[in-house]
């Protein structure tokens, strides 16, 4: 690496750093939304509720970790949910076959990684925009997977499979060990290692980062990449936990993991945020939801929410950067 990109790219970001300081916001936000739920329902502080809490954020999370990669270097993946549900089609289908769970596990990572790696080169090679790019493919996936399953359902897997997405360890649902493992994957990949240091600097600047001798296609390659194997990985514990597969299972995915990963503040402008601030984002948009469930608020009031807490996260993001300028 030259010396002129070693000066491009920042220096790893510090406990104090900026994106540090936003962490610690929004897990304020997220102990006074616990502290508020505590006080209105007497069933929040429960074990199982907690538990519960864990394992959703936990599933939200898998999504949304990848897809911050993909936005901080200022693009956007909206194909992840249509990703998740042909993977697991397909992963389902593999364990129907052969009976065998790890060479399932394995086709749907496969697969994830695949269709995310066809986004990158729609991004790269072809130079369509990101949105569109992904906004077709969730549309081709979406014609895949329904035309794979032809309105079948896939259900009744193997018991040990089954653990992955609902069993428990040492009191613990599994998927809260996976999400510390991959949260702790992310974190030192994002902000310790060159590779993602060189995704903050495209995000920033993408013709300073090219021009510094970063090579800005093959990163664009490894962020697409990776967010469709996350996605893989989400379809392999969505199945698990579920039993079942059907074409319709990612349909309700992408939009909370867009969400997870602004309220955790990565900016939809590149190079800001962290895979830690996506956890924290997945924790509050899922401790909101389950407070209305608990205090028996329509869920026809969920979307709106939702919808609201978004643009409230963007705004935030926009008066900051305008701050900063």
């Amino acid at each position: 690496m030259t010396d002129i990109t070693k000066n491009a790219i920042a220096p790893p970001r510090s406990f104090l750093s900026q994106d540090a300081i936003q962490v610690f916001y929004r897990l304020l936000a997220a102990l006074l939304i616990c502290a508020v739920l505590a006080v209105l329902s007497d069933s929040f502080l429960s074990l199982g509720n907690i538990l519960n809490v864990l394992r959703q954020a936990s599933l939200t999370f898998f999504i949304a970790s990848g897809l911050t990669l993909v936005v901080l270097t200022a693009g956007l993946d909206l194909s992840v949910g249509a990703n998740v549900a042909l993977s697991a089609c397909i992963a389902g289908t593999v364990i129907h076959t052969t009976g065998s769970p790890a060479l399932g596990i394995l086709t749907g990572l496969a697969c994830g990684g695949i269709v995310g790696l066809l986004n990158g080169i729609m991004v790269t090679a072809l130079r369509i925009p990101s949105f569109i790019a992904t906004y077709g493919m969730l549309w081709v996936l979406n014609g895949l997977t329904y035309w794979y399953m032809a309105g079948e359902t896939l259900h009744g897997f193997p018991a040990g499979f089954r653990q992955i997405g609902s069993g428990y360890l040492f009191g613990l649902p599994i998927p809260v060990y996976l999400l510390l493992v991959f949260l702790g994957i992310g974190t030192f990949f994002a902000q310790r290692t060159i590779w993602g240091q060189e995704i903050y600097a495209i995000g920033a600047n993408p013709v300073a980062a090219r021009l510094s001798g970063i090579p800005v296609a093959r990163r664009l390659l490894l962020v697409y990449a990776v967010s469709g194997t996350m996605a893989g990985l989400a379809s392999i514990i969505f199945l698990s936990r579920l039993n079942s597969a059907e074409a319709d299972i990612g349909e309700s995915l992408t939009l909370p993991a867009i969400a997870a990963v602004l309220i955790g503040g990565t900016s939809l402008f590149g190079g800001v945020g962290t895979v830690f601030g996506t956890f924290i984002g997945a924790l509050i948009l899922t401790l909101v939801l389950n407070g209305m469930n608990l205090l028996s608020v329509s869920a026809n009031w969920q979307p709106l929410v939702t919808g609201v807490i978004v643009i409230l996260a963007v705004w935030l993001d926009m008066k900051t950067r305008r701050r900063a300028q």
